[in-house]
């Protein structure tokens, strides 16, 4: 097992020394550390309508016009495990670059359906972490070095039964331990609605604020449940979170894509920022 998983490691570095993804900057907000980042989990491409349309998804991405989007549910099922997006079509029209895995299949582009994609920037270090449960999940832990300074990324889909996302929630947390420092994220659907001591997601605590800037992400048509999350650490990285509301977002998932802003130049420099959560709600488009 161990020589398999030095084996992975290996194939992730060379894939990532053969491509690091780097896009011009967006415009003088990155200069001042302002960043764009979005969880959406695409329903494999089928949307509330029934119908399968990878090219209204993308569509939708590109509205959401992020820096950085972790997508859930990116890949088939079953069978081959397809990837399900054009990723070329994604960088050409939004910009956005897929951060280079080893994909869980052979045709697929993520890890238990989990892609990151990135518009500016470069990858230092990328794992693919199993997690626990009954369910199979994964999650990406990826190092980046954007212009604004060092971030890490934990994107994730966890899993569906309670007693799971408690133990992927421990798994995490140690997947953030070792980052020296780095002002690191956690984005993705966290299928968890409950709040307090029932919720799964305690564990989080203190490292990330579960209770923090949540908003109704679920189910899209009419919003009620905060399932999709972006949590920082330190707490005041992530400066406000919005749902994207547009009407092509109602129906292209069962999920709105959340989308927040984060001041990584104030966290380098050691800042407590009171904008903290301040704008918190809906992102209409």
């Amino acid at each position: 097992m161990a020589k398999i998983q030095n084996s992975l490691s290996a194939g992730i570095l060379a894939a990532i020394r053969r491509r690091r993804p780097t896009v011009v900057a967006r415009d003088a907000a990155v200069d001042r550390g302002d960043i764009v980042i979005a969880s959406y989990n695409i329903h494999k491409c089928v949307g509330t309508d029934g119908r399968f349309d990878p090219a209204r998804t993308a569509q939708v991405i590109s509205e959401i016009g992020a820096d950085i989007v972790a997508l859930q549910e990116a890949d088939q099922r079953f069978g081959e495990r397809a990837g399900l997006l054009d990723l070329e079509h994604l960088r050409r029209e939004a910009h956005l670059v897929s951060v280079p895995i080893s994909p869980f299949s052979a045709k697929g582009h993520g890890w238990h359906g989990n892609v990151l994609l990135l518009r500016e920037g470069a990858v230092s270090d990328i794992r693919q972490l199993k997690l626990p449960g009954v369910e199979p999940r994964g999650a990406l832990v990826v190092d980046l070095d954007l212009k604004a300074g060092p971030l890490r990324v934990i994107a994730a889909h966890l899993g569906l039964l309670r007693h799971s996302r408690a133990q992927q929630a421990e798994a995490l947390l140690r997947a953030a331990a070792d980052g020296v420092g780095r002002p690191t994220l956690l984005i993705g659907d966290l299928n968890e609605w409950r709040m307090g001591k029932r919720s799964s997601l305690k564990f989080l605590s203190p490292t990330f604020d579960p209770s923090h800037a949540t908003v109704a992400s679920f189910p899209s048509r009419f919003p009620l449940l905060p399932l999709d999350r972006v949590l920082g650490n330190p707490h005041h990285l992530v400066t406000s979170v919005a749902v994207h509301d547009s009407p092509l977002a109602r129906v292209a998932s069962d999920h709105l894509p959340v989308k927040a802003s984060i001041d990584l130049k104030a966290v380098q420099h050691g800042e407590s920022d009171p904008r903290r959560a301040a704008l918190i709600g809906t992102d209409s488009a």
